[in-house]
């Protein structure tokens, strides 16, 4: 896929058609994995992988922990597609690349996208390993132009100027809410606003402070384009981050953080993600 700034519906259809004829399935149910949270892919039965460089137009995913394949088949008897891997703005793509996949999703009759992340904890009250349900996002990117919905609109996915203000499904966040009760995940289940940086440089503590005092709960490197574009194509999101550090915001200290602590961190709480994900689709109702 070029990486030019041009978006290109030919190339979304032909990614979709591919898929359709290696598919026996016709999922309604999206699933991106974040950081060290590849595992859910691994619960999904009946499945079918594959790897996105076999897919036409696709780009390929080149972060540690991002195995960069989709998997096809059932969770909690419902069918789902499973992005292993994601695409992100410190990559070098352009913002339509990093949307591509979600507006491939829309083509395969994807309705509801589940995003997982893995981000840094700025609300003094979170603790590493706690899961944040992301109510709203502040994405720095986004309001500098880093958009999936730059240049001409595709109405075959949405409206010019789309509404962002229910970006993240009410309804589906309390059933996510509903599912962390049942499984006792209520100590560790916070709610919060996600703010979405460039990266790939972590934060100085003067810009972390900055986006404590905007009211950012947590910090990462990515989801908001992807959110972006499945508002844009109509589909109802949830998303999820699991705090895989605690952002250091303060000068006379000397722990630091790398990308290695956050892929651990994933490794200890993959299960959690996993069970969290199975019993949140056991309550979905489709229709």
């Amino acid at each position: 896929m070029s990486t030019s700034n041009s978006y290109d519906t030919d190339k979304v259809v032909q990614s979709a058609n591919f898929l359709k004829s290696r598919m026996n399935i016709k999922p309604k149910l999206g699933i991106i994995c974040g950081s060290g949270l590849s595992g859910i892919g691994e619960i999904v039965c009946n499945k079918t992988i594959i790897a996105y460089k076999e897919i036409p137009s696709f780009v390929e995913s080149t972060v540690p922990g991002h195995k960069g394949q989709l998997v096809f088949g059932q969770i909690s008897e419902k069918d789902v597609i499973c992005m292993q891997g994601r695409f992100h703005p410190y990559e070098g793509y352009e913002a339509w690349v990093v949307g591509f996949p979600i507006r491939v999703m829309k083509l395969l009759g994807i309705e509801i996208l589940i995003i997982t992340n893995a981000a840094g904890g700025i609300n003094d009250s979170f603790n590493v390993g706690d899961f944040m349900l992301i109510k709203d996002h502040i994405s720095f990117p986004g309001l500098g132009g880093y958009t999936p919905l730059k240049g001409p609109n595709d109405a075959m996915f949405g409206p010019r100027f789309p509404p962002m203000n229910e970006a993240y499904d009410s309804r589906l966040s309390n059933l996510w809410l509903q599912a962390a009760k049942d499984l006792k995940f209520d100590s560790f289940m916070r709610r919060g606003v996600y703010c979405n940086v460039s990266g790939p440089s972590y934060e100085t503590i003067a810009e972390l402070r900055m986006l404590s005092k905007l009211g950012g709960d947590a910090v990462g490197m990515s989801t908001a384009q992807e959110v972006v574009t499945a508002c844009h194509a109509g589909m109802r999101i949830v998303a999820c981050s699991l705090i895989t550090n605690k952002c250091i915001m303060e000068y006379d200290t000397k722990e630091t953080v790398s990308h290695d602590e956050v892929l651990e961190v994933g490794k200890k709480r993959a299960k959690d993600m996993e069970e969290l994900v199975v019993k949140f689709l056991e309550l979905v109702q489709l229709d």
